[in-house]
């Protein structure tokens, strides 16, 4: 019943799809697998920009009449932009699927990027900028990556500078777009309640349109930098986050690499949790997370503190990280990370939105769809030693990356913590 369809057209850009009958509504997405990543140092931003201007009209529609047809059909769209993806979606009810296909095609194959729509959205795009600089526990993920990554693209804010937002122009747009939106890079999936066929009947002629393009140098892998950085800041508190090497997508230790981070730092009864909120009464935030890419990633800890105390805490988060290295988990704790790891992929699975989603994940890293029983299986398998073997390969004293941002005055301190 909830089978996988898979189209791929003559031009390479490939339909996914699942159909859930016992669904009223339709989940769909136009993925392209470039993103901020893939721009130069003068580029950065354009992936984002381009996000924007896409909703700001075509030959056939106007933004306001882009906005008007989609509230409309009571639908939801939106679009967002990652450092190897951005994704145009929309959700309707399924009676509404080809006024959804048609506006979102529209927008994504005939945008205008006019050049007065292109000098309002520069504004809005800049009090986006400063809503994150006005933000600190924000502010400290993106001031964290490039502490890591250091020049690398993956270093740099997916939203770009302030300069470079200054000058870009609706000819560097198009061209950026044209270059980059090509269709061996552009996967569509969908799931709902509809069927494949009338689906590709309904978008194929439209997105066969795309001619194929002269394809764009493959991405490099950067390596994580072993560095403190500060940035003062007259705040209430100083956020901390600690950066180590951590696992691409597709690695086969995702699965350790994901329970590794459930019983660190990944919900209330975790170690980080327990130990600097509970127990020391630090922080009100503090977690831990991953960041995967399709060749590399990072793992992190953030915590935010009260000034005096930000050492203490960074004392603490260094001390859990090493006792991974040291200890094996208990297997009551390692049990429980299980049901909870596998509880939120259940949970996560009822949504149609997550369900389109991965899909084209699934496509865009592995071209094949994996099962959700394929990754249950995957992380019962998981042991004690297979974590603090990880830990051990990934903690460690060559790439550690401590970022602070608040009234730091002295980072000598930190410095000394760092080989551990």
């Amino acid at each position: 019943m909830n089978e996988i369809r898979k189209t791929i057209l003559e031009n390479g850009i490939r339909i996914i799809s699942k159909k859930f009958p016992y669904f009223r509504s339709v989940s769909m997405g136009v993925w392209v697998n470039a993103g901020a990543r893939d721009e130069t140092p003068a580029e950065n931003g354009l992936s984002h920009f381009i996000e924007h201007m896409i909703f700001k009209g075509t030959q056939k529609r106007s933004a306001y009449q882009i906005a008007k047809e989609f509230d409309a059909i009571g639908g939801q769209s939106n679009a967002f932009t990652t450092m190897e993806n951005t994704c145009y979606y929309a959700k309707v009810m399924d009676t509404h699927l080809d006024t959804m296909t048609d506006i979102l095609l529209d927008i994504f194959l005939n945008s205008e990027f006019d050049a007065a729509e292109v000098e309002r959205e520069r504004t809005v795009i800049l009090q986006e900028v400063g809503m994150v600089d006005d933000t600190p526990d924000e502010l400290i993920h993106i001031l964290s990556g490039a502490t890591f990554w250091g020049d690398h693209p993956l270093g740099r804010s997916v939203l770009g500078t302030r300069e470079n937002l200054l000058q870009f122009n609706s000819d560097g747009i198009k061209e950026f777009f044209h270059r980059f939106y090509q269709p061996e890079r552009i996967v569509v999936s969908a799931a709902g309640n509809f069927d494949h066929d009338r689906f590709v009947d309904l978008i194929g002629p439209a997105l066969s349109s795309i001619k194929p393009g002269n394809g764009f140098p493959e991405r490099k892998a950067p390596v994580g930098r072993l560095c403190v950085e500060s940035f003062y800041r007259q705040l209430e508190q100083t956020h901390i986050c600690a950066g180590t090497r951590g696992l691409s997508i597709t690695d086969p230790k995702r699965f350790v690499f994901s329970l590794m981070n459930t019983i660190l730092g990944g919900n209330m009864s975790s170690r980080l949790f327990q130990e600097i909120r509970e127990r020391h009464g630090l922080a009100y935030s503090v977690y831990s997370f991953t960041s995967s890419h399709v060749d590399t990633g990072m793992f992190g800890v953030y915590a935010g503190v009260e000034p005096k105390r930000a050492l203490e805490a960074t004392v603490l988060i260094l001390k859990e990280l090493k006792l991974l290295k040291e200890e094996l988990i208990d297997q009551s704790e390692l049990a429980d990370a299980k049901e909870f790891t596998k509880g939120n992929l259940f949970l996560a699975s009822e949504s149609l939105d997550n369900q389109m989603v991965r899909l084209a994940q699934n496509e865009i890293h592995f071209e094949e769809f994996i099962p959700l029983e394929e990754v249950v299986e995957k992380i019962e398998a998981v042991t004690s030693e297979e974590i603090r073997d990880l830990a051990t390969e990934l903690f460690n004293s060559d790439q550690l990356a401590l970022t602070l941002l608040g009234p730091i005055t002295d980072k000598a301190p930190y410095q000394d913590l760092l080989v551990f």
